[in-house]
């Protein structure tokens, strides 16, 4: 091992006792990168098994299908073309596991449906879907899945270029385009590239998270339960459709990203990849590591090459050919752990040594190396809950690669003390520690709730705050005290997180004009009803509602944050703790940020020590009539610091005030 310490342990020395732990991870990376070179020539290279398997016609007009089967005794194609004949178009053998199968130009024509007839090692007899179909479609009078070949005449005109490294600072509005109309029905990808895309550009969110892409069996799963890896699900549109919302993103200034799913995929033997040929363990593993117990779900083996090669086409099939400009990859501590994720993190310890797969973490290095090769600038972010030192620091230093993680500690803060405290016993010490508490070097992406929260069985923080009160007293005029508590700290919650908790920003679309129904998927409990999986744009549209409130206080927190480059700035310093009061002042970025979460202690001339001896000048108001709020305070209003280094605010209960420095003197 190297004498030199990474740039990891020197920047954080209580890792210096795995210092070699980590010398050895970033030596095993390199020699996975030499193998690939020898193998493939580079890791790009290397990352085009979506192209060698599946069908695919050929310079010559013919059809070529292949498929990875190493322990299948026999394999054909079936299909529209050949009436489901089982026996008519055998593929043959072709070493190192594959199996393959030429047929003329006229055999298959593009939009048919096939199959592949395989009889696996273990004898069994059954019909399934390539792993790298591109697209998979639903009967619907049978409701079973079949692969489409799917090869248009017209490749799709893309009509904007983008470049993700232009977002400095992810303000990621995530989403899922099924659910995102007002009515009880799933809709596409064209509305929501009409009608959602608009409004997320109009709230000045510059990043879109689309969830439950990748296909999957049932709708309910939230896209979690992956079964066609290579396919954009049919229900939502073709994949040119797809195409066309990242195009229409892009022309608005958005970049978009995949909530990408390599974490564990669906058990389902009709439509997934498990047990594929027959064997137990082609994709996975064959003992209990295999098995989610949670999730009851499938675990890769990402010791497999063929494996890891298949994971990173996949990692370059969406970054090239829908141009998505990065990934939120799920379930990072499941792939991290040998427990999934089922202990506390309490020592260092726990982040090496037995319990880690370091298959999978070495699987990671090679797809953000991947990605930021095949996408530059890609925005890569982590699902991890447990705090993994490295996980968003470059690989040549000590690290995982990705650009940011989750702060995943936040939501469940707010939840608990909402759930659990009231207002007047609400700690400021743990909420500051809270919010500022992450690791040194690693970006973050604060939220103050996600698409967690607003599924059914949870609730949002606009449920926590004025649950079933929201279906009466919504109405603007309606002076109800549940209400006004709930606006007034709904908005001081998600600025408090935006302004102190990460270096980017996450919103659940509707979130953040406090939609009143949670999300509930269509199943046989609610007798299969999609009425609790839509979005009501409608409510926040309405002038006679209090919602706009809640929204329009959104969109000037995100145009805040664009004007002044937050939250990607050094992080916050402490002002004041006034545990009294129930004041909490920091200063970011140049502004002084100033919550009163007292439920009725009004304070006419608050002082504080501030940063700089200047004029401040009030920008963000959560009081302003038009946020719902009593207009006690000016707009633009100035705020000299004394000879003391003091300021004086008028800070009203249940408010949060922002201000930037002047540039005049005192």
């Amino acid at each position: 091992m190297s004498d030199e310490l990474p740039q990891l342990v020197r920047d954080d020395p209580w890792l210096t006792p795995y210092a070699d732990h980590i010398h050895w991870r970033q030596q095993r990376f390199r020699e996975a990168l030499d193998e690939i070179g020898r193998r493939s020539g580079s890791l790009r290279a290397h990352a085009l098994g979506h192209l060698v398997t599946g069908i695919r016609r050929q310079p010559d007009g013919y059809w070529m299908i292949r498929e990875w089967l190493p322990a299948a005794r026999s394999v054909s194609l079936i299909g529209d073309f050949n009436d489901w004949d089982r026996d008519s178009d055998p593929l043959a053998p072709a070493g190192r596991g594959i199996w393959q199968l030429r047929l003329p130009p006229d055999a298959l024509e593009h939009g048919s449906s096939f199959k592949l007839h395989i009889v696996g090692a273990d004898g069994s007899v059954r019909d399934r879907i390539p792993a790298c179909a591109l697209r998979v479609v639903q009967n619907e009078e049978t409701h079973d899945f079949s692969a489409q070949i799917w090869q248009p005449e017209e490749p799709y005109e893309w009509n904007n270029d983008f470049d993700p490294s232009t977002i400095r600072t992810p303000l990621i509005y995530e989403a899922h385009v099924g659910m995102s109309g007002e009515e009880g029905r799933i809709h596409t990808y064209r509305e929501f590239a009409d009608t959602v895309l608009p409004r997320i550009a109009a709230l000045g969110y510059n990043v879109v998270q689309l969830m439950a892409v990748q296909e999957h069996p049932y709708y309910g799963s939230f896209g979690y339960h992956v079964s066609n890896f290579f396919a954009p699900s049919s229900r939502f549109g073709t994949p040119e459709d797809l195409k066309h919302l990242v195009d229409t993103a892009h022309g608005l200034g958005i970049a978009v990203l995949l909530d990408i799913v390599h974490s564990h995929a669906v058990k389902n033997l009709a439509e997934g990849l498990n047990d594929l040929d027959g064997s137990g363990n082609q994709y996975f593993h064959a003992d209990a590591r295999g098995e989610h117990p949670q999730w009851d779900s499938k675990c890769f083996d990402y010791g497999r090459p063929e494996v890891r090669q298949f994971l990173l086409s996949n990692v370059r099939y969406w970054l090239e050919e829908f141009r998505f400009d990065g990934f939120r990859f799920d379930g990072i501590t499941s792939m991290l752990y040998w427990h999934r994720g089922s202990t506390s993190f309490d020592h260092y310890d726990k982040y090496f040594f037995d319990s880690i797969d370091e298959d999978a973490i070495l699987y990671l290095q090679l797809a953000t190396t991947l990605a930021g090769e095949v996408r530059p600038g890609a925005i890569l972010v982590a699902e991890d809950m447990s705090g993994m030192p490295g996980l968003c620091r470059p690989v040549d230093e000590g690290g995982i690669g990705f650009t940011h993680r989750l702060a995943m500690g936040v939501p469940d803060f707010w939840i608990k003390l909402l759930k659990h405290s009231r207002d007047e016993d609400w700690n400021l010490d743990e909420m500051w520690n809270t919010l500022v508490n992450r690791r040194h070097g690693e970006a973050n992406i604060a939220y103050a709730e996600s698409h967690d929260q607003a599924l059914v069985g949870d609730k949002t923080i606009a449920f926590w705050l004025m649950d079933k009160e929201m279906y009466w007293h919504m109405g603007v005029g309606d002076d109800h005290p549940v209400i006004e508590r709930g606006i007034a700290l709904h908005k001081m919650i998600r600025l408090a997180t935006f302004a102190l908790a990460g270096e980017g920003w996450l919103n659940f679309m509707g979130n953040e004009f406090g939609h009143p129904e949670w999300l509930d998927f269509p199943r046989e409990g609610n007798s299969w009803s999609y009425h609790y999986c839509r979005r009501q744009w409608s409510l926040a549209d309405n002038e006679a509602l209090k919602y706009r409130f809640l929204a329009a206080f959104d969109a000037a927190m995100i145009h805040l944050g664009r004007d002044y480059g937050l939250p990607n700035v050094p992080p916050a310093t402490i002002l004041n703790i006034d545990v009294n009061n129930k004041v909490l002042c920091a200063e970011r970025g140049g502004l002084i940020f100033v919550f009163n979460w007292s439920i009725d202690r009004s304070i006419a001339d608050y002082r504080f020590h501030a940063p700089k001896k200047t004029n401040y000048r009030l920008i963000l108001d959560s009081d302003r009539s038009e946020f719902g709020g009593q207009g006690r305070l000016q707009d633009g209003s100035e705020h000299p610091v004394d000879e003391d280094e003091e300021l004086s605010v008028y800070t009203p209960a249940r408010t949060a005030l922002v201000l930037a420095p002047t540039e005049e003197s005192p």
